[in-house]
């Protein structure tokens, strides 16, 4: 359903379907598609894609094209390291059983091989020449020491930054490498998927670079009973997946996760999100607010587990305090009164920290405790102002998460968030739009007159 392409003076894909063929492995059209659309060369000899995305809803047969680029890797293109790595170690041993089953098939393929390792943790293929392909269960640590040729990231939804810059920094000494994404959408809107998205949102912008990208993915509006967009955007419908297992599953499976795993939907695009991610992004600034002009404001979500406090200036909102439970809170909301003497403490009335303000205000705290209209206000506010850059944010994962996870709730004609659908623990996000509130609509306090004495 979306297909970017660097540019290419030859290609090398006929030969790895070849060589795919040749061990048992025969891809479809589609993956075929996928492997011309990676394999493309530029006049130097180098990959023309130097990262490469592929997205597709599940059991379509993305592992398969993963096998004939690893078989690729080692018998045609030379390349000396090549790192398979999956979110769990279980989807990291499952594949190399598949790729060890295609070589184990094949004696003109099985006759370069100097040894498998099959120890768990240790899965990998060694050839003859000294070419290698690693099979690894990915953190922040699992890739560093390796100089890879190319990089798989299989489950790519499940990718944090920290686990990138494991990765990445391995191909800088390689002649001609390349990484690869291979994903379904994304489950979840959370940190450990904000990368995949950032890669998906360059691909469909106005300058991908060398990035070659292939998606099969639904609009949000899709209607998730129309059988058209089911066969769209699942290529692999009447081979692998069979229609009669489809309406099972979409009747055993909550619809809105079975949207997401079968239809391609992108939750970060919306089934939830109501700040676009690329305007979050695009606010990210290194701006502090400037405390003495601020105002706070705090949340916790329904379970209590936790308390998010939050400040701002008009200018900038910062997550200025994240923890867990809730007996630190109020001295920390204490602390900070005392520190830096705010406009005020804003508090949601109706939400779970509104059993904070008693304490507070007998600790000489000043809370602001706002009701339905101003929590209608102060979102609309908080999306206004994003949408037209008048304030900016300090990146704060918790922070990011909330924004992208969050769904709303109808206040009359107007809209607010709303804890109880949300997918994630807003709390970051609530504090935040009460403190951008406090900070545009409310003033300091005059101090108490002194008294006059008459005699």
């Amino acid at each position: 359903t979306f297909q970017v392409v660097p540019p290419a003076v030859r290609n090398s894909a006929d030969d790895v379907i070849e060589l795919a063929a040749s061990a048992g492995l025969v891809l479809d059209e589609w993956q075929q598609n996928v492997i011309r659309s990676s394999c493309g060369e530029r006049a130097d000899g180098k990959w023309s894609a130097f990262e490469v995305g592929v997205v597709v809803p599940r059991q379509n047969g993305k592992g398969s094209i993963i096998e004939a680029r690893e078989l690729a890797g080692l018998f045609l293109f030379g390349e000396r390291l090549i790192l398979h790595s999956a979110h769990e170690f279980k989807t990291a041993r499952e594949a190399f059983l598949r790729i060890k089953t295609l070589i184990d098939g094949s004696k003109d393929l099985s006759d370069h091989v100097k040894r498998i390792h099959t120890g768990a943790g240790n899965e990998g293929i060694e050839l003859k020449n000294g070419a290698r392909l690693r099979f690894i269960a990915r953190s922040s640590g699992s890739a560093r020491g390796f100089s890879g040729d190319c990089v798989f990231l299989d489950e790519a939804y499940h990718l944090s930054p920290a686990m990138i810059a494991a990765m990445l920094p391995t191909l800088s000494a390689r002649p001609n490498p390349q990484i690869w994404y291979t994903t379904s959408s994304p489950p979840e809107v959370d940190v450990l998927s904000e990368q995949i998205r950032k890669v998906r949102e360059r691909a469909m912008s106005d300058s991908p670079g060398r990035l070659a990208w292939l998606e099969w993915s639904s609009p949000l509006e899709v209607d998730p009973f129309d059988a058209a967009a089911v066969a769209l955007v699942n290529p692999a419908l009447g081979r692998r997946i069979d229609g009669e297992f489809i309406e099972a599953e979409r009747a055993a499976m909550p619809l809105d996760a079975w949207m997401v795993e079968r239809l391609g939907v992108w939750r970060s695009t919306s089934l939830s999100s109501k700040i676009p991610a690329g305007v979050w992004e695009s606010t990210t600034c290194d701006g502090q607010p400037e405390l003495a002009l601020s105002c706070f404001a705090v949340d916790m979500p329904p379970e209590r587990d936790g308390a998010s406090i939050a400040v701002s200036d008009g200018r900038v909102i910062d997550l200025a305090v994240r923890g867990r439970g809730t007996d630190w809170v109020i001295g920390e909301c204490i602390r900070l009164w005392d520190a830096h003497k705010p406009v005020a403490f804003v508090v949601d009335g109706f939400g779970p920290a509104a059993g904070l303000v008693s304490d507070l205000e007998a600790a000489g705290v000043r809370v602001v405790v706002t009701k339905a209209p101003e929590m209608a206000t102060a979102c609309g506010r908080l999306y206004d102002s994003l949408i037209n850059g008048d304030v900016g944010h300090v990146e704060h994962p918790d922070l990011t998460t909330a924004v992208l996870g969050a769904s709303t709730r109808k206040l009359g004609d107007r809209w607010a968030w709303s804890r109880s659908s949300s997918g994630v623990d807003i709390s970051p996000l609530v504090a935040a739009t009460l403190a951008l509130f406090g900070a545009t609509t409310l003033e300091r306090e005059a101090p108490a007159a002194a008294p006059v004495f008459a005699y």
